[in-house]
């Protein structure tokens, strides 16, 4: 557990180091709780936990104390099931930095699909697909040439972590066309409400695979799993996982309190000690409501014979929705009084996209320190091979982050090219 323990006061060592406590008298808070600069630091704690949880969910590090008993906590245990929290933090930022530039920049959305959608999402997405094609085709089973052109498409994924881009994407084009013609703003947020609630129902109708395209319950019959097409597989096809939707209401949640800061800051101001407690208190009880809902109904429950179990996903991604939203409620009430940034924090803030879009390769490139070639767990003498796991799938991480970080602005200059040639010719044309 020595891996745990150095890895978990790391993390309190960083949410420490450069914070800054308002104070405990009732007019101490601080008035950027929700600032870019905040927000930045944020995003660099959550990609950091991001990445914690994907080492995480490595069975070497959940089976790594099973010899002290199957109900021992493997390593790295806190950050198994937290990956959607640390996603609800970037959903919410970017829902909130969204109303707060509609609010201060004029004519926002001239303009807005180029530079907010095609530049920051599409492009970068497909550079995405192109730096990890060579990485799929090393380590992958040969793929017929239709899963190929789906995968250069975008139409399945060549990076099972880059979802994220996606559901952004859609989130921001129905932002776009929703706000830009509506003008009542509570209409517009539950027509955004409904999106993401209609994003969780096709979840929970689509499951993890295609469920639909063979006999019933074929995937548990290991002949007829083995012999599917690839495009029935578990992961393939868009929303093929919970991990799609369950923490997007996060997004509408963040949009709300921009458009209403000054109400909701102001509001909390008044009795803050006891509403962060009933804040706290609620989100803990919707904890475990979540927790009792997904015992009983659960998002895999397809493996118990009964079919594809719709109604369970529903019923377990419906439980999802307030205890997400009161997470990130939870942690705005938290940053009024404290918050904390450091050179750390700001440093993943700025790549945070970067570090979470090419995380699958180092997660994927070190297993050998973690398996045997049989594919069995390995676990060393004070689990030093996890520790040094960890360190090369975090340093992996950051040098594959930037090399994506340098392409995106290659390409991204290379968009831009023929549109500064337009302009210098028309320039030279008005000259003559």
């Amino acid at each position: 557990m020595y891996t745990t323990y150095i890895i978990y006061a790391l993390c309190i060592g960083l949410l420490l180091w450069g914070g800054k406590f308002a104070g405990f008298k009732k007019e101490q808070f601080h008035s950027d709780c929700a600032s870019l600069e905040i927000t930045k630091s944020l995003r660099g704690f959550a990609a950091i936990g991001v990445i914690l949880h994907h080492i995480s969910q490595e069975d070497a590090f959940q089976y790594a104390n099973m010899a002290k008993g199957w109900n021992t906590p493997g390593e790295l245990s806190f950050f198994v099931n937290y990956g959607y929290k640390f996603v609800a933090i970037f959903f919410f930022c970017s829902g909130f930095g969204l109303i707060k530039s509609l609010a201060t920049k004029p004519d926002y959305f001239n303009g807005f699909i180029k530079k907010r959608v095609v530049k920051t999402l599409v492009i970068p997405f497909y550079v995405n697909v192109l730096l990890y094609a060579p990485f799929v085709a090393f380590t992958s089973a040969k793929m017929p040439v239709i899963q190929w052109i789906t995968k250069f498409t975008g139409l399945t994924l060549m990076n099972e972590y880059a979802w994220y881009p996606i559901v952004l994407t859609l989130l921001y084009l129905a932002f776009y066309f929703i706000f830009k013609n509506i003008k009542n703003r509570k209409v517009c947020f539950a027509l955004m409400f409904v999106v993401i609630f209609l994003m969780g129902v096709f979840f929970s109708i689509s499951g993890h695979r295609a469920w639909w395209a063979g006999p019933k319950n074929w995937w548990l019959d290991q002949t007829l799993a083995a012999n599917a097409k690839w495009w029935m597989q578990e992961r393939v096809i868009w929303f093929f996982g919970e991990w799609w939707v369950n923490s997007c209401i996060a997004f509408l949640v963040g949009m709300i309190f921009a458009h209403n800061e000054e109400k909701i800051y102001a509001w909390f101001k008044k009795a803050y000690w006891p509403k962060l407690l009933l804040v706290f208190i609620i989100y803990f009880a919707f904890n475990i409501l979540h927790g009792i809902v997904g015992m009983k109904f659960g998002y895999w429950t397809e493996f118990n014979g009964q079919g594809p179990g719709i109604l369970n996903k529903f019923v377990t991604y419906c439980s999802q929705l307030p205890q997400v939203s009161m997470y990130v409620i939870l942690l705005y009430v938290i940053l009024m009084k404290y918050h904390a940034q450091n050179p750390v924090s700001r440093f993943f803030g700025n790549i945070s996209l970067e570090t979470y879009m090419m995380n699958l390769i180092a997660i994927s490139a070190f297993r050998f320190l973690l398996y045997s070639n049989q594919g069995w767990p390995i676990t060393k003498p004070g689990h030093w091979n996890l520790a040094v796991y960890a360190l090369a799938v975090f340093a992996a991480t950051l040098l594959l982050a930037f090399i994506y970080k340098l392409c995106n602005k290659l390409v991204l200059k290379l968009f831009d090219r023929p549109k500064k040639i337009t302009e210098d010719t028309k320039v030279q044309n008005e000259t003559v």
